[in-house]
């Protein structure tokens, strides 16, 4: 079992919640001290969303970050550089699409990620059947490989989907793009049905926006993710104190 998911386990097994803000490498310059903010709100572990030019799961507000990452000249290597200062307790989890890894390469991809401490990875454009060599890669250097499912997948796919994941399993609430919703989507059923196959933490994210969203989620998932909400605030100007105090209002949902 890596590492990310017996530390998950343990958090389950506390009844603690999980909170896990979204936090866009590169967007702004003190990106990296909104993560540290994000941590003293109350986070649970971050996922570190890596810009790509051409994502597919991602939201306008989340595009508008990556975008502005990369017209600042951010790429894979300067967000690792950067992580290196980065002083934290928890996980950290990378979310960014396969040709990142695969152009820089996937065992140097997952060696540098451990080594700034993250440990974990979700990626979104590949599927189970093409994973093989990036599971491999990843599992010499203990970063999980974290599989996402959606309200479409079936039964006996979620069966093969909870059985690779690693660390947790990233429940999407509904079928679209991230961004902010007014209602809860299909979480509920989702959690439900990966319980029948499996006991792995499951997260559900895609459209938990309000602190009052993520105490109804939390009801009956381990934990939430919170993406486009808290980006848009940074895109916005917030300051890291205002991302510690937003983070802080999930939390105290939460509990």
């Amino acid at each position: 079992m890596k590492t990310l998911e017996t530390t998950l386990r343990s958090l389950r097994e506390s009844g603690r919640k999980a909170l896990v803000p979204y936090v866009v490498a590169g967007a702004t310059p003190d990106w990296t001290h909104h993560v540290e903010a994000a941590v003293l709100g109350g986070a649970d572990a971050v996922e570190i969303g890596i810009p790509f030019s051409d994502p597919m799961m991602d939201g306008v507000v989340i595009q508008e970050a990556g975008l502005r990452a990369l017209e600042r000249g951010t790429t894979f290597e300067s967000i690792c550089q950067e992580l290196e200062s980065l002083e934290t307790e928890i996980p950290l989890v990378a979310m960014t699409y396969y040709n990142i890894f695969l152009h820089y390469g996937l065992r140097r991809t997952a060696g540098r990620l451990h080594d700034v401490g993250v440990s974990g990875a979700i990626v979104p454009d590949l599927s189970l059947e093409e994973s093989d060599e990036w599971r491999a890669a990843s599992g010499d250097s203990d970063i999980a490989t974290i599989f996402l499912v959606a309200p479409s997948t079936s039964r006996t796919r979620m069966r093969t989907v909870a059985g690779l994941s690693q660390g947790f399993l990233y429940a999407s609430a509904r079928m679209a793009v991230t961004g902010a919703a007014s209602d809860q989507g299909e979480g509920e059923r989702v959690v439900s049905e990966l319980r029948r196959v499996s006991d792995i933490p499951t997260y559900v994210g895609i459209g938990v926006s309000t602190p009052a969203q993520a105490h109804t989620t939390a009801v009956f998932s381990d934990g939430v993710i919170v993406g486009s909400a808290l980006v848009k605030i940074i895109l916005q100007g917030a300051s890291p104190t205002d991302v510690e105090s937003f983070v802080r209002s999930f939390r105290t949902a939460l509990d």
